[in-house]
């Protein structure tokens, strides 16, 4: 199959390069043409605009802002269903919200395009090892197709059920990290004010009950003052409101995804937004007085 690649930020340019290292016969395009040249550099085709990727392609993959880019991307002007043929596979990689996900879908597939949601996790790092965690919603035969191709770029990837449930998944997803990252950033600074190593204390919680990725490689993070963005405050306060727009459609009650949005809502208002989320650490500390 040929593929194509759109959006090459901090995440897509690595996951666009693993497909280059799988062996595909890659076409890429990003709205800065500077974002290209490491693809280019490294043997992929280059093209002008996303119709112009689809046209050469049997399957396009997009990983880009937010809802908005996406239905730009996929059915705005110069976009991929103007380059489309009938049975072309458009993977959408970004986190957008489910009822999004499913209208673009529905739209695609009037005009002969099957779309798959297949939203991510594990951030810059995951994206560069190839080991992210895939979240595929949408059509059974279309994920098979594409598998071998996602399989370069994540470890697993998981096909959770139709339009949109990949996006459920992970929203699922960013309440279980974003209250994490919280939880940890309230522990470390309790800590501290108590005038307790936080060291310490964290190298004793990997042993219990409280042990968690997000402790062990998070924490880490924020006992060297690591806030290199790998996955940007500002990102996860937008998925944040995804899951409090679809916790509102559906009359749910989510008190501490509410608490946790607020919490970066402060972050992006105190200007830490293009900081990494561990900085969350460094907002309970300003205002805790330290």
């Amino acid at each position: 199959m040929k593929v194509g690649f759109i959006g090459l930020g901090i995440m897509g340019r690595p996951m666009a390069l693993n497909l280059l290292k799988g062996g595909s016969d890659l076409t890429v395009w990003a709205r800065r043409p500077e974002s290209m040249t490491p693809l280019l550099e490294a043997g992929a085709r280059g093209a002008g605009s996303a119709a112009e990727v689809a046209a050469a392609c049997d399957v396009v993959f997009s990983m880009v802002a937010d809802a908005a880019d996406v239905e730009q991307v996929a059915l705005g002007a110069a976009g991929v269903v103007e380059g489309a043929r009938t049975g072309l596979i458009f993977v959408d990689m970004s986190t957008i919200a489910p009822a999004a996900a499913q209208d673009i879908a529905a739209r695609l597939a009037d005009k002969g395009v099957t779309m798959l949601d297949a939203p991510v996790s594990g951030g810059e790092v995951g994206a560069i090892s190839g080991a992210l965690t895939i979240m595929v919603g949408g059509d059974e035969a279309a994920f098979a197709r594409v598998q071998p191709l996602l399989a370069c770029m994540g470890k697993t990837a998981t096909l959770i059920g139709g339009p949109g449930a990949g996006q459920v998944a992970k929203a699922c997803n960013q309440i279980l990290t974003g209250i994490g990252v919280m939880a940890v950033a309230e522990a470390f600074n309790f800590a501290r004010k108590s005038g307790v190593d936080a060291a310490k204390v964290r190298e004793a919680l990997l042993g219990g009950f409280a042990y968690s990725r997000i402790l062990e490689n998070h924490g880490q993070r924020m006992l060297d003052r690591n806030f290199k963005p790998g996955f940007k405050a500002w990102m996860h306060q937008k998925d944040m409101n995804i899951v409090m727009q679809e916790a509102h459609r559906l009359g749910l009650m989510l008190p501490g995804s509410a608490a946790t949005a607020q919490l970066f809502n402060a972050m992006v208002g105190s200007g830490m937004g293009e900081e990494d989320s561990v900085a969350a650490l460094k907002l309970l500390e300003n205002m805790s007085g330290a």
